[in-house]
């Protein structure tokens, strides 16, 4: 095999696997996240209080830029059927992008909160 193919096809691997998450991929714990994840169990993500408090964060802080009445493009519209728990809880606590992390904002349990309401029956956009 070429040696300048062999060099593609490893960039392109590469490129595949750290794009992964964001295609809905469950990320090893020690791969994709600045800081790990907390254990998110189905219980914890249906506990109705914590789904409450993330609706709350969401409509006070995360609708501006990702709610249906958002301005167009300022941040691409949430498509939780294709996310892990895992993958939302490293966007809300550690930022991407344009996307800060709110880490520092919000505690544990509320960024939780977040990704319950998130990945719950109850998210509106």
């Amino acid at each position: 095999m070429p040696r300048s193919f062999v060099s593609c096809l490893g960039l392109f691997v590469g490129l595949f696997l750290g794009l992964a998450p964001a295609f809905g991929q469950q990320a090893g714990p020690d791969k994709f996240f600045d800081d790990r994840p907390p254990p998110l169990p189905k219980e914890v993500l249906s506990d109705s209080k914590l789904i409450a408090r993330g609706e709350q964060i969401w409509k006070e802080q995360c609708a501006h830029c990702h709610g249906s009445k958002a301005y167009p493009g300022k941040a691409p519209k949430l498509t939780p059927r294709r996310y892990t728990p895992e993958f939302v809880w490293d966007r809300v606590n550690n930022g991407f992008r344009g996307m800060p992390a709110w880490k520092e904002v919000y505690s544990a349990e509320e960024i939780i909160g977040v990704v319950a309401y998130v990945m719950s029956d109850e998210f509106w956009p």
